[in-house]
């Protein structure tokens, strides 16, 4: 399944890094793909959105709903 977040505060590559290794923490088998510049990121998991979400907000950035 895949979760589309718009995540407000990724300045730079270790931003990425971090809400990277966030999603991977709750979901070893998901693929990230992260458009900074769109402040997009999609996540192909099975894990419930709410628990992706939370992951991300965890690392300091604001997810939109």
């Amino acid at each position: 399944m895949n979760h589309l977040f718009t995540v407000e505060g990724m300045t730079c590559g270790h931003c990425e890094k971090a809400v990277t290794k966030a999603l991977v923490t709750v979901d070893p088998q998901a693929k990230v793909i992260i458009d900074r510049s769109q402040n997009v990121v999609t996540v192909e998991s099975e894990q419930a959105r709410e628990t992706l979400r939370h992951a991300i907000a965890e690392e300091g950035y604001q997810v939109q709903p």
